[in-house]
């Protein structure tokens, strides 16, 4: 039976909740920038004061009990509470941990300007940047692993709020010496049939590009088995002659740099894409995310 006079730390229960959501120590550990050992020990402690199993682990697999599973709301409530207690306490707007998510297709392009902003207007602020695929950033959200989000509109998640920020073209990447070669006007038909290559599944750029050709009836041709998880990686494929990409604009510039590379522009409307920040509809701290939507519109790239 548990010991009623037992107070679980928020420590204890943000290493359950990191646990329960990613069902991996090393990934929780890392998320909530934690040694692994540390980990199990708050795990172990806040079990052994409710003396309840919550956890099931294995050298194999990490389960969520019938316990745990009970349990997993409670705490993701009371974390969130927490959460509102210091952004309460702060009262000066950006101030405290700031555990912010961001999608690999904007991270690199946006932080650079972003970060140093956010330490001159808010020098009381720690962030936390976590750079992963969206699906994985919303359960972080759900979970109360991260605060808020910058990521691709709509999330299409129950219970978060959105703050639309910018809208960005996508830009045709060819090798140099390409028939489409700075062209411009071009429409998405173009893509039919041309080596179209794609980041890896799980990231939101590749659904995009897949959902314009599917729009379009566009048939890209095929790329064989080469694969890749960076838009860099993906843009020097392309400057090797193993195809064509789309990227979003803002990564045009960075991107396009190196090696022998050249642009093509689609006619208005071009497709692209709608960045945002989402966060939980529960969260007391919405004019903080507010004033950090402002400086990422202020500080986008160009």
């Amino acid at each position: 039976m548990t010991d009623q006079t037992y107070q679980p730390t928020l420590s204890q229960l943000r290493a359950f909740v990191a646990i329960a959501e990613y069902r991996h120590f090393g990934t929780a550990a890392a998320r909530l920038s934690v040694s692994q050992p540390t980990l199990s020990q708050s795990l172990a402690s806040l079990e052994n004061g409710l003396k309840l199993q919550l956890i099931e682990r294995s050298t194999r697999r990490v389960l969520v009990t019938a316990a745990g599973k009970r349990l997993l709301p409670q705490a993701m409530a009371t974390l969130e509470a927490a959460d509102r207690f210091i952004a309460s306490a702060v009262g000066d707007g950006l101030g405290g941990t700031l555990r912010l998510g961001i999608i690999p297709t904007v991270a690199p392009y946006v932080l650079p300007a972003v970060l140093p902003e956010l330490r001159h207007r808010f020098p009381a602020m720690v962030p936390h940047v976590i750079e992963d695929q969206t699906a994985r950033l919303l359960d972080g959200l759900r979970s109360g692993v991260l605060d808020v989000a910058l990521l691709a509109l709509p999330s299409d998640t129950g219970g978060m709020v959105e703050i639309p920020l910018y809208s960005e073209e996508f830009v045709l990447v060819v090798p140099e010496g390409h028939e489409l070669s700075g062209r411009g006007g071009l429409s998405p038909a173009v893509l039919d049939e041309l080596p179209l290559l794609l980041l890896d599944e799980g990231h939101c750029l590749r659904d995009q590009t897949l959902d314009l050709c599917r729009a379009q009836d566009v048939r890209p041709g095929p790329v064989g088995d080469t694969r890749a998880a960076s838009l860099s990686t993906v843009v020097q494929c392309v400057a090797g002659g193993l195809g064509v990409t789309l990227i979003p604009e803002m990564a045009v510039a960075a991107e396009t740099a190196r090696g022998a590379l050249q642009i093509a522009r689609f006619a208005a409307p071009a497709p692209g894409r709608t960045l945002g920040l989402v966060f939980r509809g529960s969260t007391a701290r919405t004019e903080d995310y507010e004033q950090l939507a402002e400086v990422i519109r202020t500080h986008r790239p160009v």
